[in-house]
């Protein structure tokens, strides 16, 4: 009994991590700001990061701009993220349009850019604007 409950503990354990590994970095990044979960987007942050929020455009190092972003969503976390838009105008780039609204009712308009850099995506750019 011993080791059918644990052959299913392994095998279910090795499903979850193939299914957390086969979405797209889009996909991961969605995710990351459903759940506020900065640590999830550094995989993706190149050395320098161009982040905007609410119009004031700043490059960020790696280092710094985790720590922008926690802050970030430390303040205004992310409920109700719906996507408008997305696609991949060529091979080596994805983008998305989106918005999400914080549980106090603001609402802010996500922008996600991601292109290939050595074979990986990569974040080019990340706007959060407050919707008026």
């Amino acid at each position: 009994m011993k080791k059918a409950l644990l052959s299913v503990t392994f095998i279910l354990a090795l499903f979850t991590a193939q299914a957390q590994s086969s979405r797209s970095p889009m996909e991961d990044m969605v995710n990351a700001i459903r759940t506020d979960r900065v640590v999830d987007m550094v995989k993706y942050f190149d050395n320098f990061v161009p982040i905007t929020i609410n119009n004031n455009q700043q490059i960020y190092s790696h280092n710094q701009a985790q720590v922008v972003l926690q802050d970030f969503f430390d303040k205004n976390s992310a409920r109700d993220f719906v996507i408008m838009d997305n696609g991949s105008p060529d091979n080596t780039s994805k983008f998305l349009i989106g918005s999400f609204t914080e549980p106090n009712g603001t609402k802010y308009s996500v922008y996600i850019l991601m292109k290939t850099k050595t074979g990986d995506y990569m974040l080019q750019e990340l706007r959060l604007n407050k919707e008026n």
